[in-house]
């Protein structure tokens, strides 16, 4: 007997051309995405915006040799990177003190969570994470199929106690933890970053975003047989480098094999692999950086202080600022984007009362005061 052939017309009819199949996990999620850039905020305004203090971006700039180095690197841009990230890995090793096999490359720390989220995690797979916390990791779960399980924060930072807890009683695969933390600022000791690791149940891996650690006074160390912590650093923040994405992540070699099976191996361009490298090199510069965001940070809390907002601790680029309420947060916000000033709230309580401001140079931390003393005192 011959196979019956359907005509054309038929397989339109029952097969229409715009009824894609998503997977069950895609096809449930909701239609969001984690930030609103201030490029789309400049496209619905049809203007540019005075002030960019949101995004906790560098406003230092990345270092003159990693400038040199990725001017040098784009004459070569016909060529592919290196898929290993061979000699950046190498150099982070190096700095890290520990194998090379330790180490992964990835288009910055959303790249690695997304990566890290798909090798361990099964539809249904518990996580537990901080209420309120930074988005992206939960737009990661999320696209993985996993589920949440959160503590909100406790006086304005991450609660360790509440963590370990849900820990405990769900064994999950992951925790994860931001310290220096997003969006509080707030920060935890390494004695006690290490004392939280070895509190959570066999099994479970911390993962700690270590996003902000150069502005921290210390950041905890883990022996290399601890398989039981996955730490993730990013050269956006004090390098200077968020447009080109570029992080790492120092894991057990186990789980680095794991994530090369999935990865996007070409995901760290050429020109960002020879910047971070380079940056690497220029220690004044970070130094130079560390000592200028200290200063704006004192400044922004200077400013918090005189409109009546009350500056959070912060070991960031960054500093939260408390209102009382969330409504007063909200029309600050709305009345600085009014006179063309992006920045950030937290959505969610207790810390859904602050506006959270990225530190700049003088000159527009200037601007800035004037513009949050003109929205301020006409409230």
């Amino acid at each position: 007997m011959g196979i019956k052939t359907q005509s054309a017309a038929h397989l339109k009819a029952t097969n229409p051309v715009n009824s894609p199949r998503f997977s069950q996990i895609v096809g449930a999620l909701p239609e969001v995405v984690p930030f609103v850039a201030p490029e789309t905020l400049e496209r619905r305004a049809g203007r540019r915006l005075a002030l960019r203090m949101g995004a906790n971006e560098s406003p230092y700039g990345p270092s003159p040799l990693a400038i040199e180095a990725m001017g040098l690197a784009a004459r070569t841009g016909n060529l592919y990177n290196d898929p290993e990230g061979f000699e950046l890995r190498t150099k982070i090793a190096e700095q890290e003190g520990v194998p090379l096999s330790h180490v992964v490359l990835g288009a910055g720390i959303d790249d690695l969570l997304m990566l890290v989220c798909r090798t361990f995690l099964d539809p249904g797979d518990p996580v537990v994470t901080s209420l309120g916390g930074y988005p992206t990791f939960n737009y990661a779960v999320d696209a993985t199929g996993g589920t949440f399980v959160k503590t909100p924060y406790v006086d304005d930072r991450n609660d360790l106690g509440g963590l370990s807890g849900l820990a405990q009683k769900y064994r999950p695969k992951l925790v994860y933890l931001a310290n220096p933390d997003n969006p509080s600022g707030s920060w935890y000791t390494p004695a006690e970053i290490v004392a939280f690791r070895h509190s959570l149940p066999q099994g479970t891996i911390l993962l700690l975003d270590e996003a902000y650690a150069d502005f921290a006074l210390a950041n905890p160390t883990f022996g290399l047989d601890d398989t039981g912590v996955i730490r993730l650093r990013t050269f956006s923040k004090a390098h200077g480098l968020a447009g080109l994405r570029v992080g790492y992540a120092v894991m057990p070699p186990a789980v680095a094999a794991a994530t090369d099976k999935h990865r996007l191996h070409f995901g760290v361009n050429r020109v960002a692999q020879a910047g971070a490298l380079a940056s690497l090199d220029d220690v004044d510069h970070l130094d130079a950086v560390k000592a200028q965001t200290e200063y704006a940070k004192v400044r922004l809390a200077e400013i918090a202080r005189k409109v009546g907002l009350e500056p959070l601790p912060s070991s960031t680029n960054f500093v939260c600022m408390a209102t009382e309420s969330r409504q007063r947060a909200e029309v600050i916000l709305n009345g600085l984007a009014l006179r063309d000033v992006f920045i950030r709230k937290p959505g969610v309580a207790p810390l859904d009362r602050c506006i959270r401001v990225t530190v700049a140079r003088e000159p527009e931390l200037e601007l800035f005061e004037c513009l949050l003393l003109d929205v301020v005192s006409g409230i």
